[in-house]
């Protein structure tokens, strides 16, 4: 069926290939992270018989397969990744947060970069496909509009009392939602900076530097009292 929406002409469609299509890319992140995961338990249980010295290359390789993992999930809209960065601190301590927080800069910035390069015609298909049609909408709306167009869009949107900080101050207002506990409900840190890379009213630079100072305070805070590297011993 040939659907018009706006400056597209989009044929949807049936309901069971969408879905399949769907199932497919979640099977795909699945089934990676699955494979990780014994991946790393085959490399632990076959380093535990090697010599300390190699001991240590191999599980720091574990390490980096962990770190690239969390960065992958962590720039994935909805996937709770601060969340599981605070985690790993908790349970690893103060010597995996210079990690940590290495993996949430990257993934965040991935993300960002991917809604600021990504393609809106095909986003748009993989949106079609999940039936999120007011998604789409906005797709067709923003899509044509240049900077100053979308930033009175943006304006007419937000409450009176919200239009000041999110606009005047929008990098601030990007550091404050990707601290926000629980904003996995609105999109995670991941779906946040996609969506500001979407909006192309952010500078690649000026967010990258929000992002590095944004995640910064709990690794500080867990190497300050874990080890008394930043502070007293």
């Amino acid at each position: 069926m040939i659907k018009s929406m706006g400056i597209y002409q989009v044929s949807e469609r049936p309901l069971r290939i969408a879905i399949l299509h769907t199932a497919t890319r979640v099977f795909i992140v699945v089934a990676i992270a699955i494979a990780v995961h014994f991946l790393i338990g085959w490399v632990e249980l076959r380093a535990a018989v090697l010599a300390p010295r190699s001991q240590g290359l191999v599980l720091g390789g574990v390490l980096l397969i962990v770190v690239l993992v969390y960065a992958i999930l962590i720039a994935i809209p909805f996937v709770p990744g601060i969340e599981i960065g605070v985690s790993l601190m908790m349970i690893r301590g103060a010597e995996i947060a210079p990690v940590v927080y290495l993996a949430t800069v990257v993934g965040l910035v991935a993300a960002f970069l991917a809604g600021r390069f990504v393609s809106y015609d095909w986003l748009h298909r993989v949106l079609l496909d999940l039936r999120l049609k007011r998604a789409c909408g906005f797709l067709e709306t923003i899509k044509n509009l240049n900077r100053q167009q979308r930033l009175e869009m943006l304006h007419a949107a937000l409450p009176a009392w919200l239009r000041p900080v999110a606009i005047n101050f929008r990098y601030m207002t990007l550091a404050a939602l990707i601290n926000l506990p629980g904003n996995s409900f609105i999109g995670g840190g991941g779906g946040i900076c996609m969506m500001a890379g979407l909006s192309r009213l952010f500078t690649p630079w000026g967010v990258i530097l929000t992002i590095v100072l944004a995640v910064a305070p709990v690794p500080i805070l867990v190497l300050w009292f874990g080890t008394g590297v930043l502070g007293p011993k």
